[in-house]
């Protein structure tokens, strides 16, 4: 593959790019028309690099015919990907001329790149609304057909080796979208050489400086690397042989990791290039199962294995048919990776869903197995453009663990997901009623963290428990989307309850007259704005006041009726819109809200006190039930603003006293900790979330970082928002 990708690069005619074409699948007569149809409609283009534009379907078809499995169907609509877009030919006439099949895969093809003309960038907030749009209606558009994707991840693949004749501006923007969103397509498809492709391609132009230093390492160190690599390979293809295998009947491939999987690793352990583990890896290719576990039991008998990072995918396969097993070897003071598989696991590996694509059409029976429940997923999400976009971005980013049902049934899920990412990943009536778990048939919490193989039963009750600020630690979109809603639908209802409450405590009046009014008034699509909106609730108060014949006009007869105007009061860090006298707030014991976190206050008529609480806090939903009087209240305009930070601590004494001070030294409340997260021998990752009165987030970042290293800073919403 990268021998081709590289004579791909160096294509500058039509001539030579059909070289290249008919060297990767057979020149059928229907291609040949195709060709011929692509060369006259794109005669007279050429692309700003002022090569011809027809070299650019030709190397499209290429590639896609090379990569999957030289479907004649796939290479014709990427020779004619283009046609109806940019020139005369209509959709009518390519399926008169080359069938249904090849129409809707280019009917497909043009309707994504109409979309990708949609996103037009010119500020940071625009540019995620719209790549999320079109992210969102891309997957929705070719969902019904992988192969639409494929074809456009080809399509991607050349577009980034020619991406040296565009500006700066449009190289970021292009190589930007594809490492958020084609990549991980690629990768959710299960095809490693695009994937890794389009990573180092996008690594490349948008990180330039780290993309350099890994690649001046790897240069630096490529001879002792290689040296390394086959001083392991001939004791592993020593320790086979003498096991009765022939040398015919296995084949060792090596690798170094490639560029842009290097840079996630450092950055996600907080290590240098040379801590990566798995920086060397061998691949050994078997002809059957049976033998790949006899290579894993003479792996593990001469050298000594990292079993913490032993993985079977061959007994647990990936969601997108991935299966090969993955051990991790000590070997001359140096850690390699190995993995094992059949040569049916490796063409799955290299090509992954194409591998089920034969020439003269799809096998269907194949093709139906192959697992698209994630881009099916995310196609039906109905979150607003930046909630998609992020959690399209989580499960996108995210390494897999597989996890079993009591029954045996296998779950591939992200790593550090937690068992309520379990329950929404069987079903969301699971997840939605989930009140505990059983892992390995210990008792546990449904935010405990997941790891490989293990077995989960979810207890499930009718009257569950809801606790909004799980979605923090949720993995999985399913899983948060379901807990979002089910917050979103409870927010609204405790809007109701606190406006009604709100109402009834103003006027001293019941309930059921609380709501013959409102019918009445016909304020029903208002009243749910009334715990948020002073305006509204003052305009609200009015209209009923007037209905209720309460004459606003003179104060001493509203007093002898037992009603008293409101008045808007300042008490502490609060805001109080009330008729009631208050004495002072209190905050109960069970929710303890943050600053700027949703609130209510309830009034107690005894001592003349407000108690405030969370407006999701459990106890205070059922205070609503139950009509209990209640107040308006906000908070004060306090700027506060709320950081998550993500920290490398040293595994020394005294290191987590030390950066505490730091942070108070620079004002920062500390609001939570999380401690012990290993993540190397030398360093752990902590998580501290906190408040700070600063709103710009870069110089508290520069400020933090003047004495530890900040892997990351991102602003935080309190979980029961969001």
């Amino acid at each position: 593959m990268d021998k081709f990708i590289d004579e791909v690069k160096t294509i500058g005619t039509a001539d030579e790019a059909l070289l290249i074409l008919y060297r990767a699948i057979e020149p059928t007569q229907k291609i040949r028309m195709a060709v011929d149809v692509a060369l006259n409609a794109h005669k007279e283009q050429k692309r700003k690099s002022g090569i011809p534009y027809i070299v650019h379907p030709i190397l499209v078809a290429a590639i896609t015919a090379f990569n999957g499995n030289a479907d004649e169907s796939m290479a014709i609509a990427a020779l004619l990907h283009d046609v109806v877009e940019d020139t005369h030919i209509t959709l009518e006439e390519v399926e008169r001329d080359f069938g249904i099949e090849v129409a809707h895969l280019v009917d497909g093809l043009t309707k994504i790149s109409a979309l990708d003309d949609e996103v037009n960038v010119t500020k940071d907030n625009e540019r995620l609304i719209s790549s999320a749009l079109t992210f969102r209606k891309m997957l929705i558009t070719s969902v019904q057909n992988p192969k639409v994707l494929f074809i456009k991840l080809c399509d991607r693949l050349h577009n980034m080796i020619t991406l040296d004749a565009l500006s700066p501006k449009a190289q970021t923007r292009i190589s930007e979208e594809t490492l958020l969103v084609y990549a991980p397509i690629a990768h959710r498809l299960g095809i490693s050489k695009l994937k890794n492709l389009l990573e180092d391609l996008s690594f490349f132009y948008l990180y330039p400086n780290e993309f350099h230093a890994i690649d001046k390492y790897i240069t630096a160190n490529k001879q002792n690397l290689q040296l390394k690599l086959n001083r392991f390979i001939e004791e592993v293809r020593d320790v086979i042989n003498k096991s009765g295998l022939h040398r015919k009947e296995f084949e060792i491939e090596h690798r170094v990791k490639h560029y842009y999987s290097i840079h996630l690793k450092m950055q996600r352990k907080g290590v240098s290039i040379e801590e990566v583990l798995d920086l060397l890896a061998i691949r050994i290719i078997v002809k059957d199962e049976i033998e790949c576990y006899k290579i894993l039991g003479l792996l593990h008998l001469h050298f000594t294995p990292l079993i913490a990072r032993f993985k079977d995918y061959i007994a647990l396969p990936k969601d997108n048919g991935y299966q090969t097993i993955h051990t991790t070897l000590f070997h001359n003071n140096t850690i390699i990776e190995a993995q094992i598989r059949t040569e049916d696991m490796h063409h799955l590996a290299q090509y992954g869903i194409a591998a089920h694509w034969k020439y003269k059409g799809g096998d269907k029976a194949k093709d139906s197995h192959i697992n698209l429940a994630w881009l099916n997923s995310l196609s039906d999400q109905k979150n607003s453009p930046e909630e998609f976009y992020e959690l399209a971005k989580s499960d996108l980013f995210s390494e897999d663990i597989t996890v079993l049902s009591p029954m045996g049934d296998k779950y591939t899920l992200p790593r550090d997901s937690v068992a309520l990412d379990f329950a929404y990943e069987i079903h969301s009536d699971i997840g939605n009623n989930a009140s505990g778990v059983m892992i390995n048939n210990v008792e546990s919490s449904l935010l405990t963290i997941l790891k490989n193989s293990d077995i989960v039963h979810i207890l499930t009750s009718e009257t569950p428990v809801l606790r909004c600020s799980w979605v923090d630690s949720l993995k999985t979109s399913k899983a948060k989307n379901g807990i979002r809603t089910r917050c979103k639908k409870r927010l609204k209802d405790a809007n109701l309850l606190n406006a009604h409450s709100m109402l009834m405590a103003i006027f001293g009046i019941s309930h059921a007259t609380t709501l013959n009014t409102i019918r009445e008034l016909e304020l029903e699509h208002l009243v749910e704005r009334i715990p948020n909106d002073l305006l509204t609730f003052q305009n609200i108060i009015n209209q009923c006041a007037k209905h209720l014949h309460l004459p606003r006009v003179r104060p001493w007869e509203l007093m002898k009726r037992g009603y008293k105007v409101p008045t808007l009061k300042k008490i502490e860090h609060f805001q109080i819109y009330s008729n009631k006298s208050i004495g002072s707030v209190e905050f109960d014991y069970c929710c303890h809200p943050k600053m700027n976190d949703e609130i209510v206050a309830f009034y107690d008529r005894v001592k003349s006190t407000i108690t405030v609480h969370h407006k999701l806090c459990v106890n205070a939903y059922k205070k609503m039930q139950d009509h209990e009087p209640m107040v308006f209240i906000e908070w004060n305009n306090t700027k506060i603003s709320r950081y998550l930070l993500i920290i490398s601590l040293q595994n020394k004494k005294g290191v987590l006293a030390e950066l505490l001070a730091w942070l108070g030294k620079l004002e920062l409340n500390v609001l939570a900790i999380n401690l012990g997260i290993e993540n190397s021998e030398n360093a752990d990752y902590c998580y501290i979330e906190v408040e700070s009165n600063k709103s710009d987030k870069n110089v508290l970042s520069e400020k933090i970082s003047q004495r530890f290293k900040l892997i990351d800073i991102r602003n935080v919403k309190d979980a029961y928002n969001k």
